[in-house]
This record gives C-alpha cells, sequence and structure tokens, in this order.
C-alpha cells in the first residue's frame, strides 16, 4: 500500500467493534480454560488460515501447558465481503493427530461451511478428541449447522476486519476488530 492510500485505508474503517484490550483479556480468559482442561493430555493447535495466525499465537502464549501447532487453510471468501458458497482446502494439515486431544482455532464463523468441512476432515483421522474455539461467531448468518465449543465474542451481521480478519488482504495488521465500510 503506498503513503497516499493511508487516508483511504483509515477511512474504510466504520466503528471499532472489539478494541485491543478487549481482546487480550477474553483470550487470556480462554488461555486458562483450555490450559485447565487439557491439563496433562498431549494438545495440539490447530490454526485455520490466514485469519486466526494473530489469535492462534496470542491464544498459545495464554496457554500455560506443552501444546503443538499445525496449520491448515481455507477459503470461501475470494476477493469480496460475502462467502461464495464454495470452501477449498488450500493447504492441509500435516501432522498425524491420532495421539492428540485438537483444538481447532479460527477466527471467525459466519456461515460455518469452513468450519464444519474442517472438523469432518480432522475428525475422520481419529483425534483423541476434537474441539473449536472461535474468536468471532456470528450465528445469524449461518447457513449449515455448526456451533463452537468455545467462542470469545458473538457479534451481529457486520463484515469485520483487523486482528487477521481482511478484505481482499489488507486489514489483517489491525489491532483490534472493526467493522468494514465501502
Amino acid at each position: 500500500m503506498l503513503l497516499s492510500d493511508k487516508k483511504e485505508f483509515a477511512g474504510r474503517i466504520k466503528q471499532v467493534i472489539i478494541t485491543e484490550d478487549e481482546l487480550a483479556q477474553k483470550i487470556a480468559e480462554y488461555g486458562e480454560i483450555i490450559s485447565r482442561e487439557y491439563e496433562g493430555k498431549p494438545l495440539m493447535l490447530v490454526s485455520v488460515l490466514k485469519g486466526s495466525f494473530l489469535f492462534l499465537a496470542d491464544l498459545c502464549k495464554q496457554i500455560t501447558i506443552p501444546c503443538e501447532i499445525g496449520f491448515m487453510a481455507a477459503k470461501s471468501y475470494f476477493e469480496g465481503t460475502e462467502s461464495s458458497g464454495e470452501v477449498e482446502i488450500t493447504y492441509d494439515l500435516a501432522q498425524d493427530i491420532s495421539k492428540y486431544h485438537v483444538v481447532v482455532v479460527e477466527d471467525i464463523i459466519d456461515t460455518g461451511r469452513t468450519l464444519k468441512l474442517i472438523v469432518q476432515k480432522l475428525r475422520d483421522r481419529g483425534p483423541l478428541s476434537l474441539k473449536t474455539v472461535t474468536l468471532l461467531d456470528k450465528p445469524d448468518r449461518r447457513l449449515c449447522e455448526f456451533e463452537a465449543d468455545y467462542t470469545l465474542f458473538t457479534i451481529p451481521d457486520l463484515f469485520v476486519i483487523g486482528y487477521g480478519l481482511d478484505y481482499g488482504e489488507y486489514y489483517r495488521n489491525l489491532p483490534y476488530i472493526a467493522e468494514y465500510g465501502e
């Protein structure tokens, strides 16, 4: 992004929905919950790229027990603000998860299609247990039956950016969650 585009960059932010401090507080809380639940158990956190990379990094720092991490990537937003309805796995998990309790770390549940597909693929690989944690949930947009085991924030049907979430690959670097505006 060119320096001349910075005004337009900031002008696309309608309002801050969740502040940096609110994010940090909730992530610390859920780091404690996951640490207690999986104490003494082999834990693997699986991040759904790209959107959840910041959430995974901060959550992992709050978990006080040993854990491994893995990555998958999927997309359903092909350069727009509306889900295409098609889910494509673009990068698959490399590790054998059969000896782990797996927690899938997701940035946002919108229609539910992406996370439902990922959970089905992982469940077929026989982990010791499988749960999901999502930073954001938009239940008003759900098109398939899916509910995360842990939800940090429930938000209304807004297109949001920041803290890993993007519009056309921009805005991931914002330290808060904001509503995007055209």
